[in-house]
């Protein structure tokens, strides 16, 4: 399938050119309206939910909307095989021309798809978009757009130094929420892996996700390999997905130890010709000792929200 020529600045496009791929991970409620919301859109052939795990309450849920909407597909059986390799796992069984990966606690709003289509073809040297993220408070969310990722960016945005030197170039923060708004579709240097739309052919070219990771910096390296094999990525601020975050029952602890896990990972993967191995060493230690100082704060606050919310 391809998307019909239409002149410059419309927004026709032919229908069902994108697949949306979706892992879920115990999501709870917010799955069925993220799977609702992503059908309703136009230009969406298929949505693929590759479920990792969820309860079975859930699962048959899931099985109702599918039971009456074919282009609702599910992927069961693999197990919890992260983030990536979920991606991945979606991806084989698309056949359209653009891809969505979305996170499963991601509401769309009406028409987001076929305005990310509608960018990508009038930007041809674009390889990827993303949208305005939205807390569900209609604030733009923290990490939706940001400069790439490396150590020196690291150490800037967790001790704040661009307050202490502001516009300085060598204190440039990583994420970009609070650089004021945006009125029209500009490059940025990486986006999340909540809202990746981009061509299936430039997904496939790179190899998709790299596996290596199971959860967190997947997207984030997914970037930079893009931005090196010389695709743009674009932010589109006029459209937007509302992302409410949290909503899995995966313990807090877990996650951010496989975050540190993956940010060890990718620093070393892509820094090493750049940093010396003490250097990166040091890095690796100081991301540990930060997962072992979140450690008591971040069970405490997860006993606390099961207790308050009533959960077994």
């Amino acid at each position: 399938m391809s998307v019909c020529q239409a002149p410059p600045q419309t927004t026709d496009v032919c229908t069902g050119v994108c697949t949306v791929v979706i892992v879920s991970y115990y999501t709870g409620p917010m799955l069925l309206d993220c799977l609702r919301a992503a059908l309703e859109q136009d230009a969406v052939d298929a949505v693929v939910l590759v479920d990792n795990g969820n309860d079975v309450h859930m699962r048959d849920r899931v099985d109702e909307i599918a039971a009456a909407n074919t282009r609702l597909r599910v992927l069961r059986g693999f197990g919890n095989v992260g983030f990536a390799r979920g991606c991945n796992l979606g991806v084989a069984v698309a056949s359209t021309d653009y891809l969505l990966l979305l996170n499963p606690d991601c509401v769309m709003r009406t028409g987001v798809v076929m305005r990310s289509i509608d960018v990508l073809t009038q930007h041809p040297q674009a390889a990827a978009v993303t949208v305005k993220i939205e807390n569900p408070d209609g604030s733009e969310q923290r990490g939706a757009r940001r400069n790439l990722v490396s150590p020196k960016a690291c150490f800037v945005e967790q001790f704040r130094l661009d307050r202490l030197l502001p516009n300085h170039p060598l204190a440039q923060r990583i994420n970009l929420h609070e650089t004021g708004p945006v009125d029209q579709v500009v490059p940025v240097a990486c986006i999340s892996g909540a809202f990746m739309m981009m061509q299936r052919d430039a997904y496939l070219a790179l190899g998709g996700m790299d596996e290596d990771y199971f959860l967190h910096f997947e997207d984030v390296d997914f970037c930079l390999r893009m931005h090196k094999a010389g695709h743009q990525l674009l932010y589109i601020p006029d459209i937007s997905v509302m992302h409410r975050k949290g909503t899995s029952r995966a313990l807090p602890l877990i996650v951010e130890w496989h975050k540190s896990v993956s940010a060890i990972k990718y620093f070393n993967k892509h820094f090493r010709p750049d940093y010396s191995g003490l250097t990166l060493k040091l890095i690796s230690a100081a991301v540990m000792v930060r997962f072992v100082v979140l450690v008591i704060p971040l069970t405490i606050t997860w006993v606390w929200n099961r207790g308050t919310n009533g959960e077994q």
